[in-house]
């Protein structure tokens, strides 16, 4: 299935090594879509050894108002990636690329 999310890029990231990125994922408890996205984000940066950190937006008021309509959330370097469905290739790509 195609991953029909947006993808929201920041510039801030060019020339870095995968090593230096930090991706969030911003999920929630007893969320499906957020097991999924864990697995690929997992997957991806266990690959890559990109250093990734889970955030559980019932836990924090400015996330839930934020993203409350789009979790899960992927982060890449604190710039949102995409919602809803993580793309394993276009995460690996966003990891790899230099912008």
């Amino acid at each position: 299935m195609a991953d029909m999310s947006p993808i929201f890029r920041s510039n801030s990231t060019k020339g870095r090594d995968p090593q230096d990125r930090l991706v969030t994922l911003i999920r929630k408890p007893g969320c499906h879509l957020c097991d999924d996205a864990q697995a690929v984000v997992e997957k991806v940066c266990g690959e890559l050894g990109v250093p990734w950190e889970q955030k559980d937006i019932t836990e924090d008021e400015e996330l839930h108002r934020q993203y409350w309509e789009q979790i899960p959330v992927v982060l890449v370097d604190g710039a949102q990636h995409t919602f809803w469905r993580v793309n394993e290739e276009r995460l690996r790509k966003a990891l790899t690329t230099a912008r």
